[in-house]
């Protein structure tokens, strides 16, 4: 037994002591993205149905007033409250963000299976056909796809889920590739299962949590994605409410010194996208435990 005088110096540091402040910092770290996200979804489910005034409603003699107890957001040009606006705009983005992400998950998880599953020619054509779309800018090909539409939630849906489908079709493709030389697949061709059912029973159900994640991280994208859209132009109706048009109509209101039709926005679109952000970030460590260094001192 060693004199206690000389043990090394750095074994208290890469102990569990030392590795214990930085597993804290992260659990803290999830539990305020879990919060934040909680947060607004409750803010989109529950504010709309209770509170019974019209987001819409135009009053004149309080334009641009300042956050105070009344509106704690303050008005917008219009004399419209812009706390209520935000919620709003915050439901569309949600929804939008993630209903793109679930079809662009499906078509990506789709198309990458199918490319890996079959290979050959089918692989080879998918793979061009990916890198095709993945040439052009995914905003321009977005603002293409909403262009041969009136402007509505559903075309910008639609937008972003042509746009972001092809990460996730790459990622399911290499898992899968990635699966079939695993013995258990071989066992399962060996004793006569067809493709098909390899395809059904043994390699879709292991790429499964890769799609789940990749769902989630896609949602933050969307709604980025919608923003732009709507900030352009191109999104939503100058009537309904959206994140990306509140901070396009707030942009004129600086000029009058009024900063808060456009800080308040920014930070609904910034905060709730970080913690779900955050959320997948902490899901991908757990599917990934050699991740762990790099994300936890």
């Amino acid at each position: 037994m060693g004199d206690p005088l000389t043990a090394p110096a750095w074994r208290p540091a890469g102990g569990r002591r030392g590795r214990r402040p930085g597993r804290q910092a992260a659990a803290l770290r999830l539990w305020a993205c879990a919060a934040v996200a909680a947060a607004a979804v409750l803010a989109v489910l529950i504010v709309p149905p209770l509170v019974r005034l019209d987001q819409q409603a135009v009053d004149l003699s309080a334009r641009l007033l300042p956050p105070s107890p009344a509106h704690p957001f303050g008005t917008d040009d219009l004399g419209r409250d812009l706390l209520l606006r935000c919620i709003h705009g915050l439901r569309v983005s949600l929804l939008t963000g993630v209903v793109a992400g679930l079809a662009a998950t499906v078509v990506g998880t789709a198309v990458g299976a199918a490319a890996a599953a079959l290979g050959g020619w089918t692989d080879r054509l998918a793979m061009r056909v990916v890198d095709g779309f993945a040439s052009v800018p995914p905003l321009l090909l977005g603002v293409f796809a909403v262009a041969l539409f009136r402007p509505g939630v559903w075309p910008v849906v639609v937008s972003v889920a042509l746009t972001h489908w092809l990460s996730t079709a790459r990622i399911v493709r290499a898992e899968v590739l990635s699966l079939k030389g695993r013995p258990f697949v071989d066992a399962a061709v060996s004793g006569g299962a067809s493709r098909w059912r390899v395809t059904v029973r043994h390699l879709v159900p292991g790429v499964l949590p890769q799609a789940g994640l990749a769902a989630v991280l896609m949602v933050p994208h969307a709604v980025w994605h919608e923003s732009a859209l709507s900030f352009l132009g191109l999104g939503l109706p100058a009537h309904q409410a959206s994140l990306g048009g509140l901070i396009q109509a707030g942009r004129g209101s600086l000029l009058a010194g009024a900063w808060w039709p456009t800080l308040f926005p920014g930070l609904f679109l910034i905060v709730p996208t970080l913690a779900v952000a955050g959320l997948a970030a902490a899901w991908r460590e757990r599917l990934d435990p050699r991740r762990r260094s790099e994300l936890i001192p």
